[in-house]
This record gives structure tokens, sequence and C-alpha cells, in this order.
């Protein structure tokens, strides 16, 4: 299946917006691959909007601990398993609520939000181990549908867990997630982009260096091509319908465009929204930029509809 990427043009509000915040960003581009930067990103993260309607819980499925999103109403059976991003090093379940929440409430589905090992003190396969119990931990819950999101790294950790669930389905273990959503997923893990240097200046927030001290810090020697490592390199026919949303000012725009190429190539269906000049995690910013508002609005529409089938 050949599916071409479909690019949203950027206005000139949000361009302004996004200048705005690369020069604010510029003194901390790259800062983020340290253990002393978790405070700091878990409250930029934080300070995402809270939707309305949602309320919090901690608990754990799977044996993983985490953070349940509840809407009012939410539909019966069905799931999202949010994975955050921060470079396997930093980020947390509870920073992430209010992004999760958006999700959750937007679809009127239940959001659970892992706490997945962080590197370096659990390296690699650690995070994938944890976010896989808590997928089956759904199951064993009774959720029948359920669909994975994740953005940066763990945009590539749902793609690895959309990929196990399917291995595990084809058993006759469990059942295969309805669909997944990502955002500037980290599916390349030895960093081949061209990208890599050809936004490096482009890129607000992360800098090819900055990325290989995540990689270096979970993966340690281990092979970067992995398929667990790197979902680029996985067996990626007949997974459940994906969609990806990716900037084109951000180093990781090849890790976006490559898994689309590799997974429509072997007969996949995945989607690719490239919008042009914005950031990293754009959608994060709601509050501040139309197209994370539209991405967003695609995003929960293409949930709605592949949850209820």
């Amino acid at each position: 299946m050949t599916n071409p990427a479909t690019h949203h043009p950027a206005n000139e509000k949000d361009l302004a917006t996004v200048e705005a915040v690369r020069q604010q960003s510029a003194p901390f581009k790259g800062a983020m691959s340290r253990i002393d930067a978790r405070p700091g990103y878990d409250a930029m993260i934080e300070a995402i909007p809270m939707a309305t309607g949602i309320t919090y819980e901690k608990a754990s499925v799977g044996s993983i601990a985490g953070v349940w999103c509840r809407p009012n109403n939410a539909q019966a059976s069905s799931a999202l398993l949010y994975l955050h991003g921060g470079g396997y090093m930093v980020g947390s379940a509870f920073a992430y609520r209010h992004f999760a929440g958006q999700f959750a409430a937007r679809t009127g589905i239940v959001a659970f939000v892992p706490d997945y090992r962080l590197a370096p003190e659990n390296s690699f396969p650690a995070a994938v181990q944890d976010v896989h119990a808590a997928y089956r931990g759904l199951m064993e819950a009774g959720f029948t549908k359920i669909c994975l999101i994740g953005d940066s790294a763990g945009g590539g950790l749902s793609l690895i867990t959309l990929s196990l669930a399917h291995d595990d389905a084809s058993k006759g273990i469990g059942i295969k997630p309805k669909c997944c959503v990502v955002m500037s997923p980290l599916t390349d893990l030895a960093l081949t982009g061209a990208s890599h240097d050809t936004k490096a200046i482009e890129d607000p927030f992360l800098t090819k260096e900055a990325t290989q001290l995540f990689v270096d810090a979970y993966l340690g020697q281990q092979d970067p091509k992995q398929p667990t490592a790197s979902p680029l390199y996985g067996q990626l026919s007949l997974l459940a319908p994906t969609q990806i949303h990716v900037g084109t000012s951000e180093v990781l725009l090849d890790d976006s465009v490559a898994y689309a190429a590799a997974a429509n190539r072997q007969g996949g269906n995945v989607s690719l929204h490239v919008w042009d000049r914005m950031p990293h995690v754009f959608p994060s910013r709601i509050d501040m930029l139309t197209a994370a508002e539209d991405a967003m609005f695609l995003m929960a529409e293409y949930i709605k509809k592949h949850m209820v089938s």
C-alpha cells in the first residue's frame, strides 16, 4: 500500500510563535539529555493545558505504575495507552497527565500513562518490557479495544509495542491494537537520518549530539538497529493502522518519513502528516499554535474512527 504524505502549510501567526519559542529555547537547546533535567522537563510538560471533564488517578496496570486519565461517560472496553517522550531518560506519567488527558477528552476514551523505567538507571530493554506489560495488563483488565499513542521516544515505544502486540496476537496471545497515533517518533536509534544534519539549525530543541547522549544512556553498547530498539528496522507489514505527525523543523523528521515509507512499502497502512516549519512534538502546544489544535483534531478523529469499528 502506498500512502502519500499529507503536507500542511503554516500560517503567519504560528510562524511568529515558533520563532519566539526558538529564541526563548536557544540557551537550553539540547540540554535535556541529563538526569538533572528531569524536574525542568516535567514542569514544562505539566504546563500543557488540562482538559475539562477529566479526572486523574494514580494506579498500576500490569504491575506498572502510572496515571489514569478518565473522561466522563467513557466508552466501555476501550483504552488509550499513552507512552511519554523524553529520550528514555526524562519524563513521567504524572507530568504527562494533561497531554494524555487531552486525548481522553477529545475521544471519550480512558487513557493510561505508564511510568516505564528510565535510563541510565534502567537500560534497554527495560522500557520496552514495562510498556509491553502495561499493554497486557489492559487486556487482562478487560479492555478489548486499545489504541497506542506516543510522542518522541514514546512514539518509538508505541511503534515497537504495536509490533510486539501484533506478534503476540498472531500466536493466539491477546489482541492486536486497533490503531496507533504517534508524534515526532524516534524510530532509528542508529541516527542515520539526514535530517539530523540538515535540520540541525532549524530545530529549536534537539541536536544530534543530545540525541546520541539519550541513545548511549539507554542502549550502551547494544545494537541500535534491533527492532525492539528501533522500530524502523522491524517487520512492518500487517500492523494496525497508524497515523504519524511530524514537523519539518526537527532533526527527527526523517525518522517519521523513513518509517512511513518502509511500512507502506511492506504493505502497511501508515498515514504521514508533515507540518511545515513546526517543531518537535508541536501538538503539545495547543494553547499556542493553530497547527497543534488542527493536529489534535485529526488524531482524535482518527482514533475514534478506528476504535468504534
